[in-house]
C-alpha cells in the first residue's frame, strides 16, 4: 500500500513523463521488431531492456549477439556508447544523495530523457524529492520495457509481418540523431567525428574501425575540453 507521500509524489511525476511515453512506446515498439526480425525469442529483448536500460546500446546489441564472441569489445563499446552517463552521473550526485533504498535505482535507472526531467523539475517543497525521481525513473523504464514487450511479441507472433529492411532502424535513427545535431549550435562536433569516423572507415575497414573511431573522438573531445574549449561546440 502507497504511503500519501508517494502517492502525491507520482501525481506530479506522472505529468512530467507523458511525453517521454510516446517516444519510448514507439521507439521500444521498433527496437523490439528489430530483435525479432533477427530470429531473437520475445525474452531476449525485454529481458535486455530491463537489463540493460540503454536504448542504443540495446540496438547494438542485438548486433553484437551474431557476431564472434568478443567481451572487451563489447564492453568498450558500451562505454564509448553511454559514456555521457558518467558526466550526468556527477550532476545528479546531489540530487540523488540521502535517498535511502531509492539512491541504487535512480543510479541504475537514469537514461537521457529520466536525467533531463530530474534535473530541470521544479519540486514543490510539500512533496518528496526522492519519491518524484523515483517515479520518473521507473515510469520511464516501463514505457521502454513496454514498447519492447510489444514489439517483441508482435515481430514473433505475426509471421506473416513483413520484418525485411527493418534492421535499417538503428542507422536511420543515428541519422537522425546526427542531422539533428548538425541543425544545433554543436554542428562542428557533429562535422568532426564524421571526419574521424570516415578517416578510421579508411585506414580500417569497415570491420574494425569502430572502436578506434569512437576513440580518436574522445580523445579530441577532452582534448579540446581541457584546452578551455567545450566538447560540444
Amino acid at each position: 500500500m502507497l504511503s500519501l507521500t508517494a502517492k502525491r509524489a507520482f501525481h506530479f511525476a506522472f505529468p512530467l513523463t507523458l511525453p517521454i511515453c510516446a517516444g519510448f512506446l514507439f521507439i521500444g515498439l521498433s527496437y523490439g521488431l528489430f530483435a525479432a526480425s533477427r530470429g531473437l525469442p520475445p525474452h531476449y529483448p525485454v529481458m535486455m531492456s530491463v537489463l540493460i536500460f540503454a536504448g542504443s546500446m540495446e540496438f547494438v546489441t542485438v548486433t553484437l549477439l551474431f557476431q564472434p564472441f568478443d567481451p572487451v569489445g563489447a564492453f568498450l563499446l558500451a562505454v564509448m556508447i553511454n559514456g555521457r552517463h558518467l558526466f550526468y552521473g556527477i550532476t545528479m550526485l546531489g540530487k540523488y544523495r540521502h535517498k535511502g533504498w531509492k539512491t541504487p535505482y535512480l543510479i541504475y535507472g537514469m537514461c537521457d530523457e529520466s536525467f533531463a526531467v530530474n534535473a530541470t523539475a521544479k519540486v514543490p517543497e510539500d512533496i518528496d524529492e526522492g519519491w518524484v525521481y523515483f517515479w520518473v525513473t521507473l515510469l520511464n523504464q516501463l514505457y521502454w520495457v513496454g514498447g519492447v514487450m510489444l514489439g517483441a511479441v508482435a515481430g514473433s507472433s505475426l509471421t506473416s509481418l513483413p520484418l525485411k529492411g527493418i534492421g535499417f532502424i538503428l542507422p536511420a535513427m543515428f541519422v537522425v540523431l546526427f542531422v539533428d545535431l548538425c541543425r544545433s549550435k554543436s554542428a562542428g562536433s557533429g562535422m568532426m567525428g564524421l571526419a574521424i569516423t570516415a578517416a578510421t572507415l579508411f585506414i580500417l575497414g569497415p570491420d574494425k574501425f569502430i572502436l578506434p573511431a569512437m576513440g580518436g573522438m574522445l580523445v579530441i573531445f577532452l582534448l579540446k575540453y581541457v584546452k578551455g574549449g567545450t566538447a560540444c561546440e
